[in-house]
């Protein structure tokens, strides 16, 4: 390595990124400059300014950008946020939605097109379901606020209908009104929280359908990854297999903690028992990083991207990230 870089480093900062961030965990050959930050903030500022030399990224807007052959950062196979979302669909329980297949022939709000909860939703529904893209009517806004819009420009293929919401207007109000019949979202909508009447989620118990959803899949869904700017990892190739190793050092750890009982590390109290039960239901290494380990949930995002327009060409997985870490395997 001989040299020592100094890297800014941008990611939301959990239990599994902190050991980075806080320097108890380096990564070899680097000293870090800790830029914890949202990360819609986060993906912006990569996609517009490249500001930042390693960062979280949004899954879907990296396989966007590698299909349409964007260079500046490239990826490791360090997924720092996954996330079941059959919780993430809320619904007018007024319109006959008893059921995901009552989905079709409906308008779905969502705060953008591409975004990755979106892009699981979508696939959970053409796969699972029977409900194409095709069979619905999507409107793009913000969630609580006027606004947003799409993080990327996209041209998408006849037949998938998409426009956004009027100025003025949000998702959560449209939802409350009526005027949607069901929206995805990250987070709970003002509306369900607030208890108002017609609003619901499509499961109710949703934390039983995603155990489903797990055990007949063997998916947890990658919502955010990691990239390094590219011209480093070029001047410098040892740079994506460290990163890699530093941050799975730095999940183990976690996971660990998780399972410690003198002194609770996380604010709940039964935290312990919530570690095994997912490790009965999910096995030991229930978060995985690595192609290897998550090379089917990857596939399975590129079909969901190709078949909803978002990329125009196939993609291979080996695709999406660095050649050096395509064989690295998640062992601390």
């Amino acid at each position: 390595m001989g040299t020592t870089l100094t890297l800014s480093l941008a990611c939301t900062q959990t239990d599994r990124s902190a050991p980075i961030l806080d320097g108890r965990i380096p990564i070899a050959g680097c000293t870090i400059v800790p830029l914890p930050g949202q990360t819609q903030d986060i993906f912006r500022r990569v996609l517009t300014d490249k500001a930042f030399d390693v960062a979280e990224m949004s899954m879907s807007t990296h396989i966007v950008q590698v299909a349409r052959n964007v260079e500046d950062y490239v990826a490791v196979p360090v997924f720092l946020s996954r996330a079941f979302r059959h919780s993430a669909i809320y619904i007018r329980t007024d319109r006959g939605i008893a059921k995901p297949e009552d989905l079709a022939g409906k308008t779905i709000g969502l705060e953008q097109y591409q975004q990755t909860v979106a892009l699981w939703v979508r696939g959970i529904l053409a796969d699972r379901h029977g409900v194409r893209t095709e069979d619905v009517e999507w409107r793009n806004g913000g969630l609580e606020q006027p606004g947003g819009g799409e993080r990327l420009a996209l041209t998408l293929p006849p037949g998938i209908r998409l426009s956004a919401i009027p100025p003025g207007e949000t998702l959560d109000g449209m939802l409350a009104a009526g005027t949607l019949d069901a929206v995805i979202a990250t987070r709970p909508p003002p509306s369900f929280l607030a208890g108002r009447p017609n609003v619901g989620r499509l499961f109710p118990d949703y934390r039983q359908a995603e155990l489903a959803y797990f055990r007949e899949t063997r998916a947890f869904p990658i919502m955010h990854l990691l990239v390094i700017r590219r011209l480093l990892a070029e001047r410098h190739p040892w740079l994506p297999v460290e990163v890699f190793r530093a941050f799975v050092r730095a999940k183990a750890h976690a996971m660990r903690e998780l399972q410690l009982t003198n002194i609770a590390r996380v604010t709940l109290p039964w935290i312990a028992e919530h570690e095994a039960e997912t490790r009965a239901a999910m096995g030991a290494n229930f978060w995985p990083y690595g192609l290897p380990e998550s090379r089917h949930e990857i596939a399975a995002m590129l079909r969901y991207s190709f078949n909803d327009g978002l990329i125009a060409r196939q993609l291979a997985p080996e695709e999406l990230f660095h050649p050096s870490t395509h064989a690295l395997a998640d062992r601390a």
